[in-house]
Parts: structure tokens; sequence; C-alpha cells
């Protein structure tokens, strides 16, 4: 309970407008209320036997009347004395019992006094408390106990109950209404009712001895409890499983010991001790179908039941046990039982935790249930104990709605059953539904049988139609409006039937009154031994012990709730109960509230008198009262609080509240007792709109609830939903309106006529007044009309309402503007209904006359009518002179209908334009579909206006989703609604073509797709991408199934004019790869194809270039299942011109191919150097004349053939050379490389690709600005592309394109400091592969790698891939030279600048720029481009110098090893170093004490050590300058070293520094010397070769050899 003080009480301090209290006992006439006189607004009373407490605004509470625990008597019992003990506490509720009181404060602490003698004040050892005294409640099951905050309190005779924050319920007290299964009382501390664990307990009540609880209904929300399985008192298990041998039972019938006191007549029926004992209770009037643990059904030879028994079975459960809700699920080898409590015994378990059963019980059952839809029909089952239609599939298991149990549903529950026979079947099966959602939380249950059992069983009731409950449709509403979906449950004594259940037995826990189940209970409310509830629809049942009449009504007996007998059109809204009385406060015929009294009558002086009423009374003096909030009663006394109407404010907020609740009775109303018969004679339309108007009834009950709340708590605006929450409101009038609009489009009302005049014919005035229509003799059509649109109405008296409101407030206030804007918002809404209902009867009238044929494909219920063209107003132009044009407009399409025929132009893919009239005098429009463009001629230009402003206005409200609010602009403003000529829309071709049938989403320009979109075929092609003018164009995806392998193809990549063109990748459904470009949709340029993955049949993969889809041109192919690569020129798909074959058995061949085989001359080497040169007839296979040269140097000469490797059959000569001079060299080296294809022709399409990128058709020719141009243009497409998806760009990658964007200046003099903007430039182009030089080094590393990794690491390739990098080098220096035109050509000089000049004399001085020693002076490729290739291409490159420098590097490692065992010294004097040059000593470790230790001879790895550690970076380094740069730095370092050591400046002679240097290059250990010093001396500038840098690379080549041929002496 929430308290608000923001009051309206305009400065009034003595408090006197609000919360006023008027006091009374029984109803005589000579009764007149007297009233207490407080210093506040009182906001809350609470009564007891003899004394009451009050609640005033501030947080202070007041005791009056006899207060015998006070140790001091007071003075005047009447008058009520503050409770100081309180003060400093802001208290929010208070509560009586008959002799103790209770009070709640702001954080949720609690308070208690006055008797103690049973514990009910929850502090142990006290028989009274005199004053408010803390009690806590805590939670011991939490770990660490936490104290649990209390919403509100309710206190009874010798209990107490507290509602925590959490909604759960604590007692505390005496007597079995705690509901605790406790034997010892009394209970002093407060304990948490655990049966109601789980659940939203939304209000709690006590009785003298009996105990109340509203509770929310189980519902989606409620999911994420826990759930319970074991009883929390005897710990037993709540669910049951007993598995036979061909069944499994599943009972919640668990029977607490602790539970029930069982009196002698409460023995358990037989059907609950069956059930217990796990057998199935079957009623015994039909032995034949009595089941014992597996025995058979009936006599049959086959052991399982069959449908028939099964039906039987079920019948007999419907009627036998109105209340025992079974669930049966049979299947061929499994029957499935489960079983909720039979009787209303211990119904009492919980929803949630079958969930967790049924998944254990899942698996017990195995397989079997999955099988089970097979064997049975379930379909009259599951409509037995489902509401029809809830079993829709979706949702979590495909039950959604068997939750969300409201009013919408119930109106589904009891009418979509086709039952026709009657209502009572419909409402049996709707008690069982209920009752079986209610304990069995189904769709937890059912989730674990296959959902296809629950499609097919929910498939044969169910309509298009789905109701949601509001719950669903708008998720916010779900907490924010009151819930109507409750139940009572009740506990405690029950002598008089006070709870409810039809008999007179105490229950030890809560259990739920059935019969108040879909009663939407708001409010309970319990006198001594009497208890009420008080309904959504303003009704009060009661029940319990009616000795004077306090029930309100005679009816017996009175253990079940009955509804109290008021008049007519007496709508109650609060309820309070005494000891023996009631007091109902109501709505009358007048705005001001009124108060009726039923039970005793008290006489002054005759305490006990049992005279009584018969129903309830009104009390005459009421009306002097004002506006009445709540009214209290208890002990005999009553009392009722008032506000006076300040500015007229409470009168307003009364008659909103009041308007609201006679709406909502009347929907209900209308729903019960209309729509209801109707429904048993469903149609699928009508569906819909009930399901729609239970919606809107079922928020016209919550709203009333709500405002009800308010007015008897807070009474403001700050807390009206119809203002936060207008959205709801306008949104369900909106949706429900639309129905009705449909309906009636469909002449639904018309269909309605029969049934109706059949239902209702004799009593047309019951329609007559539900549907408050005035006119004489209504035909039945118009009166359903009448009553359907009849809630629309009620907009304006929200409108009405809210602005009656707003007058009470300042106009400058926001409540004024907040009411105000509500106000308008629903006076706009009822304009705009009114509009869609003259457009639905317009539309309905047209069908009327429009001839029958084409009414049935064209009437749609969303279809409204525009304008038609029957007046002749719109022909079509060139039409023949007897055709009929007829051309209708609809909110959706365009029709054009001829005389049998006729074309549906959807409005979203339509364009119009007016002709201009000077040329021909015709009045045109030109119409403009995807697929026809025609031209429409109007009568006059008034027409030609009309029909294109038509058009045009409902294109754009077809577009906007607006479709139905075709608000007609006034013609008078002559504003023009242009619709967008670009726009979104969905179409579906129908014309033969490419597209016929295809379906079309996305972007339009002009009836052209245009921007992005998705096309799909019926055969399951789907192309999503971009378009231009209708094709597709740009970047685009193209999935085509292949049937035979049923798997997909896959495309993803650029398209041009509806074709693949450009760079794209395409997944074959075979498992090939096609990566690269495409041409006219035919893989044609450079693309590299992958075959099978590793494992499968034959997996390989080609790199190289293709012509109109066939491999032509240079390309490798490396055949992973053969071991071989070829790397040469193909055609057609075939090995055809030069090529090399390397295997991995390092075989080499280079010669001739021929249609894919080896043919023609051709050299071969095995690994071991022997080699044969001449013809080939096959792969491998010699055949001809030829040379064959063994690794030693001999060789045979004459005519070969055979297979190599299988013995060759040979006629030749056999030639020794060297047989005597053996000091020539041996062998006569082959030379390689002659016939293969030679590096310039390698490659060719990539670079290719990449010059046309730049604009030019042949390499070098073409503009320079029109490269840049589209260089810039590539960055910013591809930038654009990749920032749809983010994920693909790391931060560093967008920082080097966004420097790309800026285009360096690439015309005017090169000087150092262009130059090195150029190198910039570059380092950074090829960084990113959207750059084109990018892409190309991309590109070209990987076909490199593609080459020489694997089988191509074959040492006689290492000649073909130095050329390959040096082609590269060449090559892109051309493009470079094209960008940046005055860059000089290879070897060029750049001009110095003059500074400069003074440097170049000092030697040594030399920059220290990576790129070469004399930076810039010389343009060379390999300088400006090798820093940006050689890295990538470095791994393959070295290894293969690794492989050919193999042998040599192996003599060299072992020699240095071997003199690296040697100590400094003598390793200096071994190599013949001088001595001046050896170092004296060396510094320390710790220089900062600037020791050094002398070098003694047995010193090791000290001398020269950072010279050392310099040159052993050289296997860091890519680029030969970078190496060439680290033997510079070694050299200084030496150079130093003996400069300190001879303390003078020093030149160096080669005998003096080749010792040195040998030293040093043996202590720095490099593995691959030899590798290294050949890359450098291949791939070195060549400008570079005669000066500093080349001597010192000389000195280290003399040095490596020097290594080799060292002799140890």
């Amino acid at each position: 309970m929430f308290l608000v003080d923001q009051y309206l009480s305009s400065g009034d301090d003595s408090g006197g407008e609000r919360g006023l209290l008027h006091t009374w006992k029984g109803y005589s006439c000579s009764v007149t209320p007297e009233r207490l006189l407080l210093p506040r607004p009182v906001l809350q009373v609470s009564l007891g036997t003899r004394h009451g407490v009050l609640l005033v605004e501030g947080g202070q509470v007041y005791s009056f009347g006899e207060l015998p625990w006070k140790q001091s008597q007071v003075p005047e019992p009447e008058k009520p004395t503050l409770e100081s003990a309180l003060s400093g506490q802001r208290v929010v509720a208070v509560a009586a019992g008959s002799f103790h009181s209770g009070a709640v404060t702001e954080d949720g602490g609690l308070h208690m006094w006055g008797d103690n003698g049973s514990g009910q004040c929850g502090l142990s050892g006290l028989s009274t408390v005199p004053n408010p005294t803390p009690v806590a409640v805590v939670d011991s099951d939490t770990s660490p106990p936490q104290s649990v905050p209390v919403l509100e309190l309710a206190c009874g005779e010798q209990h107490t109950l507290a509602l925590s924050a959490q909604r759960e319920v604590w007692a505390w007290g005496s007597g079995c209404q705690l509901g605790l299964n406790v034997t010892v009382f009394p209970v002093w501390k407060p304990q948490k009712v655990e049966h109601l664990a789980g659940r939203y307990v939304l209000q709690v009540a006590c009785g003298a001895s009996h105990s109340l609880a509203l509770v929310r209904c189980l519902g989606p929300q409620d999911t994420h409890r826990p759930p319970v399985d074991k009883c929390r008192q005897c710990n037993q298990l709540l669910y049951t499983m007993t598995d036979k041998e061909d069944h499994v039972i599943i009972s919640d019938g668990h029977y607490c010991p602790l539970g029930v006191e069982l009196t002698e007549d409460e023995v358990p029926d037989k059907e609950e001790s069956a059930l217990t004992n796990g057998a199935l209770p079957v009623s015994d009037s039909d032995p034949s179908t009595q089941l014992k643990g597996g025995a058979a059904l009936g006599v049959k030879s086959s052991p399982y039941p069959d449908e028939q028994a099964v039906k039987d079975y079920l019948k007999k459960l419907s009627e036998v046990e109105q209340y025992s809700d079974s669930c049966v699920f049979m299947s061929n080898s499994a029957l499935f039982l489960l079983q909720p409590s039979a009787g209303g015994l211990a119904s009492s378990t919980h929803g949630s935790t079958l969930n967790s059963l049924v998944a254990s019980c899942a698996s017990a059952v195995g397989e079997r249930v999955a099988s089970t839809y097979e064997a049975l029909s379930l379909k009259k089952m599951m409509n037995f104990y489902l509401p029809s239609g809830a079993a829709r599939p979706g949702g979590p298991a495909g039950l959604t709605g068997v939750v969300g149990d409201n009013n919408a549903e119930r109106v589904r529950q009891e009418d979509s059953m086709q039952a026709k026979k009657s209502s009572s079947t419909g409402d049996i099966r709707e008690e069982e539904a209920e009752g079986l959602r209610r304990r069995l939380s189904l769709p937890g249950l059912l989730s674990q049988v296959s959902p296809r059992l629950l499609r097919k069983a929910g498939r044969p009731r169910m309509r298009a139609v789905a109701l949601t409950p509001l719950g669903g449709a708008v998720p916010e509403a779900q907490e924010v409006f009151p819930t109507l979906q409750t139940e009572v449950w009740s506990w405690g004594h029950c002598e008089h039937g006070q709870l409810g259940h039809g008999d007179s037995l105490a229950r030890l826990q809560p259990q739920c009154i059935k019969s108040l189940n879909k009663k939407e209970v708001v409010r309970v409310a319990a006198g001594a031994h009497h208890s009420l509830a008080l309904t959504a629809q303003s009704q009060v049942f009661s029940w319990g012990s009616n000795s004077c009449g306090q029930l309100g009504h005679m009816d017996s007996p009175s253990t079940v709730p009955r509804l109290a007998k008021m008049s007519e059109g007496i709508r109650v809204w609060d309820v309070s109960a005494g000891e023996r009385h009631t007091l109902l406060l109501a709505d009358g015929d007048c705005i001001q509230p009124i108060i009726y009294y039923s039970g005793q009558q008290v006489k002054e002086g005759a305490e006990e008198s049992h005279s009584g009423t018969q129903q309830p009374v009104l009390l005459p003096f009421c009306m002097n009262l004002r506006y009445v909030s709540n009214v209290f009663a208890g002990g005999q006394r009553c009392v009722a609080l008032s506000d006076r109407n300040v500015m007229g404010f409470i009168a307003s907020l009364h008659e909103l509240a009041s308007a609201e609740r006679k709406f909502y009775c009347k929907l209900c109303n209308i729903k019960t007792q209309i729509l209801r018969p109707l429904l048993e004679l469903a149609l699928g339309l009508l569906q819909t709109l009930a399901g729609r108007f239970s919606l809107l009834c079922h928020l016209t009950g919550q709203h009333a609830a709500s405002l009800t709340a308010n007015l008897r708590r807070g009474r403001d605006v700050k807390s009206l939903l119809i203002l936060d929450h207008a959205g709801i409101f306008l949104d369900s009038y909106h949706e429900y309106c639309s129905n009705v609009g449909n309906f009636q489009v469909m002449g639904g009302f018309q269909t309605l006529t029969k049934p109706s005049l059949d239902f209702f014919g004799k009593s047309p005035e019951l329609l007559q007044k539900l549907s408050e229509c005035s006119e004489e003799n209504p035909t039945m059509a118009d009166l359903l009309v009448a009553l359907f649109y009849l809630p629309t109405r009620h907009l304006h008296e929200y409108g009405r309402l809210l602005l009656k409101l707003a007058t009470c407030f300042e106009v400058c206030s926001s409540d004024y503007q907040r009411l105000q804007d509500s106000c308008s918002k629903f006076e706009a809404l009822a304009l705009l209904l009114k509009r869609k209902r003259k457009d639905a009867d317009y539309t309905f009238h047209f069908w009327k006359s429009f001839p029958g044929k084409m009414t049935d494909s064209l009437r749609k219920p969303h279809r409204r009518l525009i304008c038609e063209s029957s007046n002749k107003a719109l022909t079509l132009q060139n039409a023949g002179r007897f055709s009929v044009n007829w051309f209708i407009l609809f909110n959706d399409a365009l029709v054009h209908a001829q005389f049998s025929t006729h074309h549906v132009f959807p409005l979203a893919t339509l364009w119009v334009e007016p002709i201009p009239e000077e040329n021909n005098g015709l009045y045109g429009l030109k119409v403009i579909t995807p697929e026809e463009t025609f031209t429409l001629l109007a009568s006059s230009p008034m027409e030609k206006a009309k029909w294109l402003r038509s058009i045009n206005q409902a294109v754009d409200q077809a577009l906007s989703g607006a479709g139905q609010d075709t608000a007609a602009v006034s013609s008078g403003s002559g504003q023009k609604l242009e619709p967008p000529i670009s726009r979104t829309a969905s179409y579906t071709f129908y014309k033969d073509g490419r597209l016929k049938e295809a379906t079309y989403e996305g972007r339009w320009l002009a009836g052209k797709p245009n921007g992005r979109g998705v096309l799909k075929w019926p055969d399951g092609r789907i192309y999503t991408g971009t378009f231009k003018n209708g094709l597709e164009d740009g970047f685009g995806e193209f999935v085509a199934p292949i049937k035979t392998l049923n798997k997909n193809d896959h495309y993803q990549g650029h398209w041009k004019d509806g074709k693949m063109h450009g760079l794209g990748t395409y997944r074959y459904a075979s498992g090939e790869v096609y990566d690269g470009s495409f041409q006219d949709s035919m893989r044609h340029g450079h693309g590299i194809l992958r075959s099978g993955k590793l494992n499968t049949s034959s997996p390989s993969v080609f790199i190289g270039q293709w012509l109109q889809d066939k491999k032509t041109g240079y390309g490798v192919f490396d055949d992973i299942t053969k071991g071989e690569k070829y790397m040469g020129m193909w055609q057609d798909h075939l090995r055809q011109g030069t090529g090399v074959v390397v295997t991995q058995f390092g075989l080499y061949y280079e010669g001739a191919f021929k249609d894919n085989k080896m043919m023609g001359t051709g050299i071969l080497l095995s690994e071991d150097d022997t080699t044969y040169e001449g013809e080939f007839s096959d792969d491998w296979t010699l055949n001809g004349k030829g040379v064959l040269t063994m690794a030693n140097g001999d060789y045979l000469e004459g005519s070969f053939s055979g297979e190599w490797g299988s013995g060759l059959k040979v006629a030749g000569s056999y030639f020794k050379p060297h047989l005597f001079d053996t000091d020539k060299d041996k062998t006569r080296p082959v030379k390689l490389g002659r016939m293969c294809v030679c590096a310039e022709d390698k490659w060719r399409a990539v670079f290719e690709e990449c010059w046309s990128q730049l604009g030019c058709e042949v390499p070098g020719q073409g503009d320079n600005w029109k490269a840049w141009e589209n260089i810039a243009v590539a960055l910013t497409t591809s930038r654009r592309h990749i920032e749809d998806s983010p994920e693909m760009l790391s931060r560093s990658h967008s920082r080097t394109l966004e420097s790309l964007e800026v285009i360096p200046q690439h015309v005017g003099l090169i000087n150092m400091e262009r130059y090195h903007t150029i190198r910039l430039y570059l380092l950074k182009a090829c960084d990113t592969p959207l750059h084109p030089l990018g892409r190309l080094v991309e590109t070209l590393v990987a076909v490199y790698r593609m080459t020489y990794v694997g089988v191509g690491a074959n040492r006689r390739l290492l000649p073909q891939a130095v050329n390959e990098i040096k082609s590269y080098l060449n090559r892109i220096f051309q493009i470079v030279r094209f960008l940046f035109p005055d860059l000089p050509e290879e070897g060029g000089l750049i001009p110095e600048p003059t500074t400069s000049l003074q440097d170049k004399k000092e030697p040594g001085s030399t920059d220290a720029s990576l790129e070469s020693p004399k930076p810039g002076r010389v343009v060379s490729s390999s300088a400006l481009l090798l820093p940006v290739l050689l890295p990538r291409l470095y791994p393959p490159l070295f290894t293969l110098y690794a492989l050919d420098k193999e042998r040599e590097d192996d003599v060299y490692w072992e020699c240095v090893l071997r003199l690296n065992k040697q100590p400094d010294l003598a390793l200096l004097a071994f190599l013949g170093v001088q001595q001046k040059f050896w170092p004296v000593s060396i510094s320390d470790s710790m220089p900062a004490l600037g020791e050094k230790q002398p070098v003694l001879s047995s010193t090791k790895d000290a001398c020269f050590a950072s010279a050392v550690e310099t040159l052993q970076q050289i296997s860091t380094t890519f680029t030969p300058s970078d190496k060439l740069q680290v033997i510079q730095l070694t050299f200084e370092e030496i150079t130093q070293e003996v400069q300190s050591l001879l303390k003078q400046d020093f030149l160096w002679s080669m005998d003096d520094l080749f010792p040195v240097f040998l030293y040093v290059v043996l202590r720095a250990r490099i593995r691959n010397l030899g590798s290294e010093v050949s890359l450098i001396e291949d791939l070195m500038d060549p400008c570079v070769q005669h000066g500093e840098h080349g001597i010192m690379f000389t000195t280290l080549k003399a040095c490596y050899y020097q290594i080799q041929h060292e002799k140890i002496t």
C-alpha cells in the first residue's frame, strides 16, 4: 500500500478538506454519524472489537475505544490518543485485531501492541504489550538470515498475518488459522506460510479465527520462482512417480500427516486413496474398464487400450469427478498418467514443481512418450483439458496460451470449443482446464512431451486467430495494471462455513476456493465469522455466518460464496466487515457514492440483539457525508472516510472511476450475453473481433480496478494509468475499431443476422438496450453494428472527464498540461475512428454493388475503398472500343478490372506522374509498376487532379504503414503529397522471364529495384545485396541450391548488370571454392580454385589466370594427392606450353607440355643430381634422344624410353669424362631455367587487374589524374562497405585508411623531402588490401607463397624465386612511376639539398636511413619497394636459400663450433690478430664501479662483445639494405673498441681488419650465414656494389669462405 502526500488542500491548515472521519453503529433511521476531529486528514482506520486505530497524514497513529492494555486508564475512551511510542517513525499502514493492534512503517518495519495472550503480538513472555514494540520478521532460510520488509498487516482474534514485500505471507499467534504446520501454540516468532510460497499474494485478511489471501493466478511471470518438490513439513516428495511395466503414474496426491486435522466425516474418499496407491481411479459403475497394474482395458487381444476405450474412460472421468483434473497420455508402449489430486482435499500443491517432476518423468518413460502421438489421436483429450486453441504452436514448447490466464482467453476457452450442444459442457471443461492449469501449470508439464504431438493435438480446432492476452500484447502493462486473474485462498476454523469450501471442516493449510476462480476478485474482507470478496465487476460474494443477514442474502447453505443481493445498477467498490455486519460502498445513479449496510441492528441499551437485515439497506444519511472514499467496519462500529469537493476535483475523480466501473460492467454484459452465444456459431473473423473485444474489456477492468484503488488511497492525478500509459489505451481502441471495420467490410454483420435472429429474435430488446440504439425498429444488422461500435463512444467520455479534471488545476501547472494533452489525444482518436467507420461503411456498400465473381478474390478485411472510376472518369489510353476498363483505388492497391479479369497493382510499388497537357490536350497520368507501365486518361483537369492526389496519398500511406488511416487532405489546402520516388517495398514478379515468380524485398527507384534488397526465386535461389536499375549491381551474395547434392552454391562478391563481375568468392556445392575475378558470370582474370579438403579424394589448389571460365595463361597447380606442383602455362584447363614440375620426392622437371602431359624437350633432375636432358612423351616418361648425366659426371648419350624410376631402356654411348684429369671440376652443371616461363610472363593477370583498377586498359597508358580518382573511389567504397560491419576493421587499419585518403602531391620536382613522402605513402598503401597497390602486393604475396611453399620448397627453384621477386619490383615500380610521373627512372639521381654538402666531407657521418647508405641519391625500385615486399616473402625465399646452401652451411657450422671452444686470447692468436688489437681489459658487468677486469687467458666471449652482438642482428632483418646496415654498424663497433684501445684515431688496412672481423664473425655464431650472404648478393641494390657497403659485404663474404676452408693446426 503506497501513500502519497501530495495533496491539493489549498493551504487550509486545519486539514478539514480531506480524510474526514465519521463513525456510527447500526442502521436504524435515527442513527446519525458523529465526526471525530483530528488535526490531520485520516488515511486509514482499522477497528477491533472495542477499540480502533487511525493513521493520519504524516504517519502518526492514534488509538481510541477501550484500551485495557494501557497501564494508565484513558480518561475519555472515545477520544483518540496519540501512540507516542511511534513518534519519529513514519507509519504507512495500521491494523487492529479483536484486542491487539499493529503498524507498518515506511521501511517495512513492524510494531505490535495490545493483548498478547496467544502470541498474536509476536513477542514472547508478555501477556500484554502496552505500547507499540518492534517485531522482527526474519527469514531463517537464507544465510545469513535476512529481515523481511512488510507491506501490510492483518490482525484476527488470536493471530496476525503479514504480507511481505516479496509477496509472501508470514503468520504468528495461535490456531490453525495460521496456516503453519506446527503442533505447539502459540507461535511467538513470525513464520512463513510455506503453502503459499512461490505464489504472488496481493492481499491478506483475518477473521476472528480464519484467514483469507488474495493470490495472483500463476502466469508466465511466475515461472522464475523456484519449484517446490518436497513437502516442507514431512519432507516427503509432493509428487510421486510409479513406473509399472507399461505405464507411469504420477501423483500429486501427497498428503501431509501434519497438515489437516481429520475429523470423523473426513476420511479420504476411495478415489483419493486409490490414487495414492498408484492405481488409476475409475468409477466402479463399469467394472469392465477396471485397470490394474498393467492389465488391459476391456477384453481384447492387444494388451493396450484402444482409442475408443480411452474416450469412454475420459468421458466418465469428466462426469464423475468434476474437480479431479486428470491428463492421460497413451502410447503403444506407455500409458502416461498425470493425475493431480482427486477431490478437494490435497489440492494444495504447487504448479511450478511439476516442471521439474516431468523432466524426471520424461527420462523415466524414455523414448516411449516421444512416439506417443502415432498411437492415439490426442485431439479429444487435449481439448478436454486445454482451452482449445490454446495449444497453438509457438512459445517455448508450443503452449504459451495456457498460462496467461485472463479474460481474452477466458472468452476463448469457453467459446472456441465448438461444443454446439450447450454452454454447460463448456463450463465443465472450463472448470477442468482451470483446475488443471492452476495446479499443474501445464505448459511446463507438456513441454516435455514431443512438440510435434502438441501441434498435432492443437491443430484441429485451431483457427487462424491467436488471442493473446493483454500481458502478451503489452509487455509493460503486466506489472503496472492491477491483475484481474486472481484466486482466493482460505484456511483456519470453519464452523460457520467461513472458508467457503462448501463444508464446515477446518483447514490447516491454505486452500483455493474453486468457485471464485475466474470471478476477478480484486479485494477480500473478513468479519468475525464471515468473509467477503469484491470483484472487478463491482459484485460482492459473501459466505460464512449469516446469523443477522450480514451476508446480504438469505440463501443457504452459506458455506459457498454467493452474490449479495443488490438492486440493479448498484456497483459496489469498497467492502468491510465487522463482527456481525457488513458495509458496502457503491455507485448509484449520481456521482456521489452511497453506503449499504447489512447485518445486526444495534440498539442502545440492549447490547445483544439478533435482529438483522434480509438484504443490504441503504443508509439514508450517506448523502450528507459528501464524497466517501473508504468504509471500515469492526466490532459493532462503522466508520466512513470522506473528502470535501475542493474545486470539483474530488467529484471529477469519483466520476471518472464510476464511469469506468459502469463501462466495464456494460462490456462484461455484452461479452456474456451477446458475444458468447454468437461465438457458439463461431465465424473466423468474429473470433478475432471477440478476442480484441476481450482485450479491450480486460483493459477497462484493470483500469477500473486501478481507479478504485486510487480513490481508496491516494486520490491524486499522479497515479492515473490513463495518463502514463495512454498509448496502451489508444492502441487497444485503434486495434479494436480496425477489427470491427474489417468485420463490417467482409459483411460479417450480415452473416450474423440470421444466427442473431435465431438467438435473440424473440427479445431484440436485450440487444437494443445493450447497444443503446435509439432508432425505431432498427434491423438486426444495424443493431449489431451499433453494439460493436459502442466502445468507441467511451473515448469521448475519457476526453470529457480528463478535461473536467484538468479544469481543477492552474492552467500553467504540469498536471493541467498532462490532462489536457491526454484529453486531446482521446478526442483526436475518436475523430479518427469515426472516419474509419465511415470508410468501412463506404467500402461495405461498394462491395454490395460490385459484381460477385470478383468480390471473392478482391474483398480483404483490411482493404478500404478510396475511389473508383465507374463514372468513366478514368480510361485506359489506346484501349479497344468495346473494352471495359474500370479502375478502383483501395488503400493498398490499384485494381484494373476488365470485363472478366482484373489485375491488382500493390500501391507500395506503384509510381504515378502527371503527363504535361500542352502537347496533346489530354489529361493523362502515367502509372509505373515493376512490370507494366500504362497511361490513364482523365475526363477533366479536376478528375486528373483528384486521382493524382488520391493515388499519391494512398501510396504515401501504404508506405508509411498507416494503411488504414486514409486521412483525406482537404482539397482547399491544395497541398500535394508526393510519395518518395525511392522507397522500400516487397514485390513478386509474375511475367515470364528471369524473374518469374521471384520475390524482391528492398529499395526501389521509379519502378525498378535500386539499392539494397533481397531477391528470392521459388526454386530456392536467393540474391542479397545491391541493385541498380532493376539488376544486381555492386556487392551481393547469391545462394543457389543444387538439388542432386542437396547443398548450396554460394557466391559472395561484386556484380554488374545482373552478372557476377569483379572480385568474388564462389563456394560450389561440390566443395570447390573459387576466389578471384569474374566477368559476365564467368571466372575471368586472376583466381584461385581449391578443390576438396585435405582428407577428401582429390584435394588440389590452382592459382593463376582464367579466361572465360577456363584455366588459360600462367598458373600454379598444387596436386596434394600426388604431391606434385606444376608452375607453367595452361590452355583450356590443360597444361600446355613450358612449365616446371617439382615433386615431394625431390624430382624436378622443366620443359614443354602438351595436352596436359610432359611432351617435347625437357630437363629432369632427381634429388641426387642425376640429370636427363632430352625428349619426353608423357608424364615422367622418356622417349627419344637425350643425355643422362650421373651425379659423378659420367653420362649416357643415346635414345631412351620408359618411365623414370621404373627401368629405362637405353640405346646409346656411355662416357666417363674426368677419368684422368682429377684436378678438373667434377661435374658439368646443367643450365636450369631456360625452359621455364620467364619471370616477366608470370602473373600478368594480377598486374593487369591492378592497371585496370587504375583506369588503364594497357599497362602504362592512361591518365594520371584518373588513376588517382579511381584510388580515392576504391578506398571510400571499400571503407563504406566495411563500416556496415565494423568487426572487420581494427583501429590501426582505420587509421591507415584515413591517412591514405589524403592524396600526396604527385606532380612536380622530386627532392629528398618528396621522395620520403612517396616512400611513406607506398608503405601505407601496400599495408591495406583496399588500396589497388595494397591489393596487388597482397595477391603477389599469396601467389608467391603458393608457388614456393610445401612441395615448392625445392632448392632448384631458387634462381626462379629470386628472378620472380626482381620482376615484381620492376613491374610495381612501373606503376609507381605512372602514379608519380616525376620520379626518375631506375638508377636516376635525385638532386641533393644544398645544405648536406658539408656533411659529405666528413667521413663516417653516414645518414642512418634504413634504405641505402647514400640516402635517396639514387632512385631504385629495390630501395623503394623491397621494404614492402621482402618481409612478406621472406620465409619461403629464405627457406630456398637455406636448402640451396645446405652443404656449405654445414661445413661452415662445424668449423664455427670447433673454433668457438677456444678462449678469446687463444682464438685471437690463432686467427693472427695483431697483438696491439688485443683488448687488455673489459668493462665490468657493473659499470657504476667503473672497474675494468683484465682479460685473462681463460676469458671467453668477452672481447669485442658489442660488435658480436651487433652482427647477430643480421638474422632479424629482411632487406639487403638493412643487413648491410648491420654489417656497417659492426665495423663501427670494432673501430670504436680499437680506437679506445690505441687512444688515437686510426685507419684500418685490410690486413689488420680482416682477422679481427673474422674473430667477430666466428663469435657471432650465425647459423645460416651462407644463405644470408647469398640473399644479400642476389638482391643488393646495384648502385651500392662499389661503395663502402660493397667493400664491407665483400669482407663478410670472404670471412664465410675463410671459415669453411679453415684448417685447425
